[in-house]
């Protein structure tokens, strides 16, 4: 044990060096400074500082380490003593040799008195003996010097090396496991990750089957075009949504059929809004205005009447040439005017909207000016159509769908309440007439 201390002092000394031995022995040797029993053998406050955040394991060791150096410094002052003992024993030996010399073999009856303490007095004898004491101290105290040099210039004691490796053993075996149960963990989280994510895309699926069914079962109209859009609530929520967009247009013709008795004024049939300017084309009968043409915002008046409660036929033409407009009810062209917007091209990539007249683009709906009734063919052409072909379609002897902005089923999306239902307008008019 003795070697294993003085091996972990010599570890952790520092300012040692090698120099000549005090008895003038060949070779080098170590020489250690003794420390006082009362001295503080605790590391710098630097040092404490750097190790605060150090593991518990950690800690563990160099509370252990610095116990061992505390004994390793008892047993330093110790091999001094040692050493000082070695000193005076060959320096009595020295004199009991020269002693014997001087008075040769004879063997003498009284002694003279005893200087060795309790060595035997016979001095033949006490040669003997501190010879063989001398050289089991010199053998112990080169083991001590050279189990010092191992330690301060090469490897570690093997006990020391054990328990350090035990130490490193048992913080490796630790560092795994607990690398092993965030490995599970993180297994365990991606397994109910991708098993959420099933379920989800498993119930998103279900629910857009449905969707489709419902769809095919309350659109089953006789043709794509025998539909009518209900808003029967004069709210900000309610309204229908075209799904295709505009080109950029020069001309356009907008038809369909509508229904209302809604009053003061039946609100707005439809809008078209684009990025900069939300009131691009507008259709809107508000308070008790006369029905307004709103072209990027600027307004012509036009003489149609439409809120007595039956289905009227009404199409509206403009072209950028002189902002020319024709405005048609039933077939028959009730009113014209020019300098509506004039040389200004429609612009693209808007939205339209059924029911609602927009502030934003495809929002920020005021209720007050919400259409109240029902409509229904909706069609839009980017050409001015010819008087012909809008007294045909207002009296049903021909259908033509826009090319712009055809009324199917599957062009038109309907929010908030408002709702689709089949419709043949041509008999639905006919009986309400």
């Amino acid at each position: 044990m003795r070697v294993l201390f003085v091996a972990l002092l010599l570890v952790f000394a520092s300012g040692s060096g090698k120099v000549a031995g005090a008895s003038g022995a060949k070779g080098s040797r170590f020489v250690c400074t003794a420390v006082p029993a009362g001295a503080d053998l605790s590391c710098p406050v630097e040092a404490t500082n750097r190790v605060q955040s150090t593991s518990p394991q950690e800690e563990e060791l160099r509370n252990t380490i610095i116990q061992l150096r505390e004994i390793i410094l008892q047993q330093k002052e110790t091999i001094v003593s040692q050493q000082g003992t070695i000193k005076e024993l060959n320096s009595k030996l020295a004199r009991c040799e020269a002693d014997a010399k001087s008075r040769g073999s004879a063997r003498r009856k009284d002694y003279s008195k005893n200087t060795m303490g309790d060595l035997p007095r016979d001095p033949t004898e006490s040669v003997e003996q501190l010879g063989k004491t001398m050289q089991s101290l010199k053998d112990r105290l080169e083991s001590l010097e050279q189990l010092r040099s191992n330690t301060s210039g090469g490897p570690f004691p093997s006990e020391l090396r054990d328990l350090l490796k035990r130490r490193l053993s048992d913080l490796e075996s630790q560092l795994l496991t607990r690398v092993a149960e965030l490995e599970e963990e993180k297994s365990q989280l991606y397994n109910e990750t991708t098993a959420h994510r099933q379920r989800t895309e498993n119930t998103l699926n279900s629910l857009l089957e449905r969707i489709t069914e419902l769809e095919k079962s309350n659109n089953a109209f006789k043709s794509p075009e025998d539909f009518k859009v209900s808003l029967p609530l004069r709210t900000n929520y309610l309204y229908g949504r075209i799904k295709k967009s505009l080109p950029e247009m020069y001309a356009f013709t907008v038809c369909m059929w509508l229904k209302s008795s809604a009053s003061p004024g039946i609100g707005t049939p439809f809008s078209y809004g684009v990025p900069g300017q939300a009131n691009e084309i507008v259709l809107i009968e508000w308070g008790n205005s006369p029905m307004e043409l709103l072209v990027n915002d600027k307004v012509a008046q036009l003489p149609l009447s439409v809120s007595d409660g039956r289905w009227h036929h009404i199409c509206i033409t403009w072209t950028t040439r002189d902002g020319f407009w024709e405005a048609y009810q039933d077939g028959e062209r009730l009113g014209t005017g020019e300098n509506l917007a004039p040389w200004h091209p429609i612009k693209p990539g808007g939205v339209i909207i059924l029911g609602q007249e927009q502030d934003i683009v495809g929002g920020r709906f005021d209720a007050t000016q919400a259409f109240v009734g029902e409509l229904s063919h909706f069609n839009m052409w980017d050409r001015v159509l010819r008087p012909i072909d809008i007294s045909a379609m207002a009296n049903c002897s021909a259908y033509m769908p826009g090319n712009m902005v055809p009324w199917v089923d599957s062009n038109v999306e309907v929010f908030g309440g408002a709702t689709k239902a089949a419709l043949e307008i041509c008999e639905d008019r006919l009986f309400d007439s």
